[in-house]
C-alpha cells in the first residue's frame, strides 16, 4: 500500500508563522510522530510527504532521522489541499494500484487504523476513518438564529487515512479539475460522482492539530501513554525499562484506542 502524507500544515490557526507540522510535540516535531506511526504499519510499502517548498529542507531532516526500511519521497504540493493530492497521485510508483491519503496534523494515529484502511482499499473499496459525533449538532442561518438539529445517529466526524484504488480517485481528481469542484477531502469528490464510500471507525484519540489546545492534548496522551507503558509490566503492551528506544518513542508502546474526547470536523 502506497501513502500520502499531506504536510502543508499552515500554522494560521495555532496564532503563528510556519508550518505547525514542525512543531515541538513531546520532544519531537508533530510530523515525526506521524512518519513514526506509518513506518510502524507493515502494510505501508512506500511514502510521499507532500509539503510546500519553504519546508523541504527541514520536511527531508525527519526523514532521515526516521531512518526509515522503505522509500519515503519528498514531493512538492499545491496552493491547496486537494492540488497537493492531486500531485501526490502523479508522483506515485509505477504500478500503485492502491493509496491512503492522511493528514500529517494527525500525528496520533496508530499502525493499527492504518493497517485497516490499507486492508480495505487491498479488497477494492474506498474507505475513511472517522469517529461519531458526539454532541448535539444545529444548523444555523446567517444570523446566528438555530435552523434545524440533525439527526446524531447519522453523523460521524470524517478524519484520515483515507483510502481509494488509484486509479479512481486519479479519475475523481480529474474530473473535479474539469468541473472546478474544491473540496476539503477526497472522499467528497466521489460523493459528488455517486461512488461508494464506507467508513471505518478510529479511535477517540485520532485527534488533528490545529490549535494550541490539540498540542496540548497531544502531548499530555504522550506522556500518559510513555508512563502506563513503563509502570504496567502485565500490559500487553509494556515496555521494558532496560529499551530506551521504545521509552523515547512511546508510539510504539501502546495501543492509541483509548478514549479521549474531542470533536474535529
Amino acid at each position: 500500500m502506497h501513502l500520502l502524507i499531506a504536510a502543508a500544515g499552515s500554522g494560521r490557526r495555532m496564532g503563528g508563522e510556519g508550518n505547525k507540522l514542525l512543531l515541538p510535540l513531546a520532544g519531537r516535531a508533530v510530523l515525526a510522530w506521524t512518519l513514526e506511526a506509518a513506518l510502524a504499519c507493515p502494510s505501508i510499502r512506500w511514502i510521499g510527504v507532500v509539503g510546500q517548498p519553504v519546508d523541504q529542507d527541514a520536511v527531508e531532516a525527519l526523514i532521515t532521522a526516521a531512518a526509515p526500511d522503505r522509500p519515503v519521497r519528498w514531493i512538492v504540493g499545491g496552493a491547496s489541499r486537494q492540488e497537493s493530492v492531486s500531485r501526490g497521485l502523479a508522483a506515485l510508483p509505477p504500478g500503485a494500484s492502491g493509496v491512503l491519503v492522511h493528514d500529517g496534523a494527525r500525528c496520533l494515529v496508530t499502525p493499527e487504523l492504518i493497517g485497516r484502511c490499507a486492508e480495505a482499499v487491498e479488497q477494492g473499496e474506498a474507505v475513511i476513518a472517522a469517529t461519531p459525533v458526539s454532541d448535539t449538532i444545529k444548523r444555523v442561518d446567517g444570523q446566528a438564529m438555530v435552523a434545524a438539529t440533525l439527526e446524531r445517529s447519522e453523523l460521524w466526524a470524517a478524519q484520515t487515512p483515507q483510502g481509494f484504488p488509484v486509479e479512481a480517485l486519479r479519475q475523481a481528481h480529474g474530473q473535479a479539475h474539469q468541473q472546478g469542484w474544491s473540496v476539503t477531502d477526497d472522499a467528497a469528490l466521489f460523493e459528488r460522482l455517486g461512488w461508494p464510500v464506507r467508513v471505518i471507525a478510529a479511535p477517540a484519540s485520532n485527534i488533528k492539530i490545529t490549535t494550541p489546545f490539540d498540542l496540548t492534548l497531544a502531548a499530555a496522551f504522550l506522556a500518559e501513554r510513555a508512563a502506563r507503558s513503563l509502570t504496567c509490566p502485565d500490559d500487553p503492551h509494556h515496555v521494558s525499562k532496560g529499551s530506551p528506544k521504545s521509552a523515547q518513542n512511546p508510539l510504539k508502546a501502546m495501543d492509541l484506542g483509548e478514549t479521549m474526547g474531542h470533536e474535529h470536523a
